[in-house]
């Protein structure tokens, strides 16, 4: 999930291929518990006729159909050619796939917004073995090549699936770099079975860093939340958050923008039905459309 769980010896480092799997609690839970924001845990979920259907033989009895939080127009702006022109975006694929192999480099302490944080974690992955960090990256660069064709420039985080890092510290500075307009960081979450759903984490006000970005970062979160309730085929998390959106304020890549970001959590690997989707290249591709056309409202927005 997000910046990782701390444990007493530093984050907890999810690796795929091991048999059975670690579970992280709320993705990029990091130990200062005393500033996290987090809201009640809810259960909203879409309706079933927008909720792609997994392959047969995998369970969905924890997945119930229901109304969803706010009804949002479908699919429509994403992949207009030109429609960005002049835009910057910041897209923030999670992890990477070499961060298990190197836990003396992402385990090492970062600045993250007024307290110190391990560099980054290696992430989750589900059951069958595909990882966070490639189920991120798959999706970033498909967010990427829409977002190019609307004539925005995209800027990565990182560029392949294979490095380590970077840190939490230093996604945030490519973002203030680029002077992006908006910025997105994909990562995808590791709870119980019986968790499902997805959730966006805005930034909450950490004083003296971030306060500029928390209210045109809850605008585009409460953009996103909508979008990906209505067309996504997750459901917003009944596990953490409420109605899709938890705010935090223990993430260094939040409180170190200085541009607009969320994060994105899409869906619990360690959930059936939601594993079901991930694992679906042609359902990342309409995730990917998706978010590009959550950031194409808000970027659009008078």
């Amino acid at each position: 999930g997000g910046e990782g769980l701390t444990l007493a010896g530093g984050p907890l480092a999810v690796i795929a291929g091991l048999g059975t799997l670690a579970l992280l609690t709320g993705c990029g839970s990091s130990g200062v518990p005393a500033t996290t924001q987090s809201t009640p845990a809810r259960t909203a979920t879409t309706t079933s006729a927008n909720v792609a259907a997994p392959p047969a033989g995998i369970a969905t009895a924890t997945t119930p159909a229901a109304t969803p939080v706010r009804r949002a127009p479908r699919i429509r702006r994403a992949g207009t050619v030109g429609i960005l022109t002049g835009k910057v975006v910041a897209v923030d694929p999670g992890h990477d796939g070499g961060n298990g192999s190197h836990p003396d480099l992402i385990n090492r302490s970062v600045p993250a917004g007024g307290f110190s944080k391990a560099c980054d974690t290696a992430g989750t992955a589900t059951l069958s073995g595909y990882t966070e960090a490639e189920f991120n990256f798959d999706v970033a660069l498909r967010l990427a090549a829409i977002l190019r064709h609307e004539g925005a420039r995209v800027v990565l985080t990182r560029s392949s699936n294979n490095g380590v890092g970077p840190c939490v510290n230093e996604r945030a500075a490519i973002g203030n770099r680029a002077h992006a307009d908006a910025a997105i960081s994909i990562h995808a979450d590791s709870f119980a079975p019986s968790g499902h759903g997805f959730h966006v984490i805005e930034p909450g006000p950490v004083p003296g860093f971030n306060e500029a970005i928390v209210a045109p970062s809850s605008q585009l979160g409460a953009i996103l939340r909508d979008q990906m309730a209505q067309m996504s085929g997750l459901t917003p998390s009944n596990y953490l958050g409420h109605d899709g959106i938890d705010v935090r304020t223990d993430l260094g890549g939040l409180n170190l923008s200085k541009i607009p970001k969320v994060f994105l959590e899409n869906g619990n690997m360690q959930n059936p039905h939601d594993a079901a989707l991930q694992t679906d290249a042609a359902w990342r591709e309409r995730l990917a459309h998706v978010i590009a056309d959550a950031l194409t409202r808000y970027l659009e927005r008078p």
